[in-house]
């Protein structure tokens, strides 16, 4: 192993043997930690007594004080749970490599879990095991102090300080205050697949993968227990074999998974409902806070979650100039992203959204408003990812391309359309709202130029989370087969 901690190598696919070959790896990229987190906080509330029945399975670390009281602020009443898989060999996980059991554990499962205000949405933020950070130095549970890194791997933080030390981590670079965390060995992985009744994935052609132990025919099909397993760690045999590519595999697993929870009345089922939280807190470890009191006022605040309103995305990232075998954050879309989820505001009850709207709104619908949007973000797809927004709600929308003369929202007319343009502009989340200006472009035409500052969209029924779509979003409702 390489002695710089700024860099930690893998092999993956490691074989499933009582002693499989040195190897690294096996991602566990979230089903888990997704899968308990939606029983916990968008089940029924009787998952309360089961889960302070099963709370005395689960490990504990005191994050407030090994992390200190330097952390971001909390702007919002949104609810920020960090999930984290951990690859430890430790206890039953041995089978997975026996020769690992006394090295340091690793993390390739760092997922952001954004509980919106209201219960309304929930979007979860994967941080790819190889991105390049700043790694601040941490206490650790036994007292240690480790070394800060001006920049290293992120999932480094989790070998040299644990699971709060990644929290500091995430925390130092997002400026997002992040209120609990979740780490799950990946041994309950597979009873908790057998828990839901499986997980529906789609296979574009048959796979037969020895060194994963992975042997599935093509299609639609429901896989559990060791075949999940299998599919959630294969790498070169499903996909172009990168990093990216097996992260949008996982995340599809785990809307999938979200998605069975949620609508195939597991979390209504006493029986699977506690097979379920059983299966999982024996692989558990939180922070101390994240008590069933805790636990129960989520639940309380997120009864009206369903998978559609459930999405996930990868924070934006491109190449690491210095190494391309690393990734690094993707400027300024990533800061954006961090601030929109900072900034997530609670969402209007739908009698005041319908009062303000009688009142102030203008009455010309969304069908009758012809759109042109264009690009000046310089982010790629911004322009494409609105107009589709739009569509959604109506709007008669085509993409203009890219704008270069400025970097601010604008919302512009051409004769005959300023009625069109305040519909349009009051949908704008931008602040400050720009103000629609005649622009003596194309009569009847709204012109939209969406720029850096641009920060959401609102719905013509309520404001949205404030978190604008992301480029490759993932939702709980996609159709597994769809590409």
């Amino acid at each position: 192993m390489n002695s710089n901690p700024m860099y930690m190598e893998y092999v993956d696919d490691a074989e499933l043997q009582p002693e499989p070959a040195r190897r690294r790896g096996w991602r566990v990229l979230g089903w888990v930690s997704i899968g308990m987190s939606v029983a916990m906080v968008v089940g029924s509330l009787t998952a309360y007594g089961f889960y302070r029945k099963a709370f005395g399975n689960i490990a504990h670390e005191d994050t407030d004080a090994l992390v200190g009281p330097n952390r971001p602020k909390k702007l919002n009443n949104a609810m920020n749970i960090l999930l984290l898989g951990s690859d430890t060999r430790e206890g039953a996980n041995a089978k997975y490599g026996r020769s690992m059991q006394n090295d340091p554990p690793r993390s390739d499962t760092m997922i952001l879990l954004h509980l919106s205000p209201g219960g309304g949405q929930a979007i979860g933020v994967s941080f790819p095991r190889d991105l390049m950070v700043p790694i601040p130095s941490c206490k650790t549970k036994d007292g240690r102090v480790t070394q800060a890194q001006s920049i290293g791997q992120i999932n480094s933080s989790f070998t040299l300080g644990g699971a709060s030390c990644t929290v500091k981590t995430i925390e130092s670079f997002t400026k997002i205050h992040i209120d609990h965390f979740v780490q799950i060995d990946f041994n309950g992985f597979k009873a908790i697949t057998e828990a839901v009744g499986g997980v529906e994935v789609c296979l574009p052609k048959a796979v037969n993968d020895t060194k994963a132990n992975l042997h599935l025919p093509a299609g639609r099909q429901t896989i559990k227990g060791e075949d999940a397993l299998a599919y959630v760690r294969a790498r070169y045999s499903l996909g172009n074999g990168s990093d990216t590519d097996r992260i949008k595999r996982q995340q599809k697993f785990m809307g999938s998974l979200a998605n069975k929870a949620l609508s195939a009345g597991v979390l209504t089922n006493p029986g699977r409902l506690w097979s379920l939280i059983s299966a999982a807190t024996k692989s558990l470890t939180t922070d101390n806070d994240l008590s069933p009191q805790v636990m129960m006022q989520i639940a309380q605040g997120m009864q009206g979650m369903t998978s559609g309103k459930l999405r996930f995305v990868t924070v934006p990232n491109g190449a690491y100039a210095p190494d391309p075998n690393r990734l690094a954050l993707s400027q300024p879309a990533a800061n954006q992203l961090f601030t929109a989820l900072r900034n997530d505001k609670t969402v209007p009850t739908q009698q005041n959204q319908q009062s303000k709207q009688s009142s102030s709104a203008p009455k010309i619908p969304p069908s009758q408003v012809r759109v042109r949007v264009f690009n000046a973000s310089g982010i790629d797809g911004q322009a494409r990812r609105v107009a589709d927004d739009l569509e959604e709600q109506g709007f008669q929308v085509s993409v203009g391309g890219n704008e270069t003369t400025s970097r601010t929202t604008k919302v512009l007319y051409g004769s005959g359309a300023d009625q069109q343009a305040q519909t349009v502009a009051g949908l704008v989340a931008t602040s400050p709202k720009p103000a629609p200006r005649t622009s003596g472009g194309v009569p009847g035409v709204v012109d939209l130029v969406v720029g850096s500052d641009w920060q959401a969209l609102k719905t013509s029924q309520s404001v949205q989370t404030g978190i604008p779509r992301q480029q490759g979003e993932v939702r709980a409702t996609d159709d597994i087969c769809k590409e």
